[in-house]
């Protein structure tokens, strides 16, 4: 079959990004398609292939320009020309979902969370902007729901990446989805002996608003203990503001120093609601404990009172209680690492492929070589809501 993987945007290197990474180990002569790629910002992991953009690539953006072209993404993806190939294949957190498959071809989306600013944040973001902001923003993301609405319809099968995204995707879309836990290189990580851990705890990944870092600050704000922040985004300034004389912030650092904090860390912290939750299996992976929010796909992940611990409510207090009463020394590197080693890249494939030969075998299309409503209606003002 001639394969075409179609990635939202090729930036920088997140979780989404390993996925697909995988993605192309998994079907090594696909065709990569992304509405917008940096070579630089992605460390140069894709230089070995041929990366086919859109019209956006002309402006050049980056991991900190690219937002300001959201309202264009949608023209953008449903503008690359997949006739020709037998699957299509979605990696998918936004738009890449949208992407038109040729008559005939099968589009199987992997879905790592519907649009999250236009559905479950659609809320919380227009709260955090000015009236002015929220008069443009709030229609803008009301047009987009109408667009990915519809844009589900055209799938013809979608697998999530959680139980937490199976349950958005029924709701969002009425759709239905399998689940495919993601692939992690728990290979990169290994458990070191108790003299050779620090006295600091862990915070990993993009700092955006909806991870909720400024909680994790203000908790160890007042226990007065050491927090490492790994990672940057649109949050650092406010996150540097908030942060007192035990925290410290690395910013991106290479994955061979990030194995290396994380098995000398006492735990990592997790506030953000997770559709999965890479960064806990691969601190698990690492020998060391996880204490997250009690919510999305890390409930599927950590053991609670084996290889970490949950807290309740997103308040600063209740997590210092929670860091404080938990002993890390008392878990088990062991049964930390045999967990992780669940979410390896080899089952990841195994079970992708599973899926394909399934919709390959029923032999239903969504409906994508029926004709699509124009882009202009689909984006149109809305009372959609």
């Amino acid at each position: 079959m001639r394969v075409a993987i179609v990635h939202d945007f090729l930036l920088d290197v997140r979780g989404a990004e390993r996925v697909l990474m995988a993605m192309t180990r998994v079907w090594p002569e696909a065709d990569l398609y992304t509405a917008i790629y940096d070579p630089r910002g992605t460390e140069h992991r894709f230089a070995h292939r041929k990366v086919h953009t859109t019209f956006l690539q002309r402006l050049r953006p980056t991991a900190r320009t690219f937002r300001a072209l959201l309202p264009l993404y949608p023209y953008a993806i449903e503008s690359l020309d997949l006739r020709g190939y037998d699957l299509v294949l979605s990696s998918s957190s936004a738009w890449a979902h949208g992407a038109i498959a040729g008559p005939g071809a099968l589009h199987v989306s992997y879905c790592h969370n519907p649009f999250r600013y236009a559905w479950n944040e659609r809320e919380a973001t227009l709260a955090a902007r000015g009236p002015m902001t929220r008069a443009v923003l709030g229609p803008l993301l009301s047009s987009w729901r109408r667009w990915d609405w519809h844009a589900a319809q055209n799938v013809d099968r979608y697998v999530a990446n959680s139980r937490t995204t199976k349950e958005r995707i029924r709701r969002y879309w009425h759709r239905e989805a399998n689940v495919v836990f993601p692939p992690v290189e728990t290979e990169r990580f290994a458990p070191v002996r108790p003299e050779q851990r620090e006295d600091f705890y862990m915070a990993l990944g993009e700092l955006m608003p909806h991870k909720r870092l400024d909680v994790t600050i203000e908790a160890f704000n007042r226990l007065g203990r050491k927090l490492l922040v790994v990672g940057d985004g649109p949050e650092s300034r406010h996150l540097h503001r908030l942060a007192g004389p035990t925290i410290s912030f690395a910013g991106r650092v290479s994955d061979e120093r990030v194995a290396e904090l994380l098995a000398r860390c006492r735990a990592l912290v997790v506030t953000a609601t997770e559709e999965f939750g890479i960064a806990a299996i691969e601190a698990q992976a690492a020998g060391r404990p996880v204490i997250a929010l009690a919510d999305g796909g890390i409930l599927e992940t950590v053991s609670d009172g084996e290889t970490g611990a949950f807290f309740e409510a997103l308040d600063p207090d209740h997590l210092a209680t929670v860091i404080d009463g938990f002993d890390d020394q008392a878990v088990d590197p062991a049964a930390c690492a045999r967990l992780a080693a669940r979410y390896g890249i080899e089952r990841f494939g195994t079970r992708m492929r599973a899926e394909i030969s399934a919709a390959l075998n029923n032999g239903s299309r969504a409906g994508h070589a029926q004709s699509r409503r124009p882009l202009r209606q689909l984006m149109a003002p809305s009372r959609l809501r």
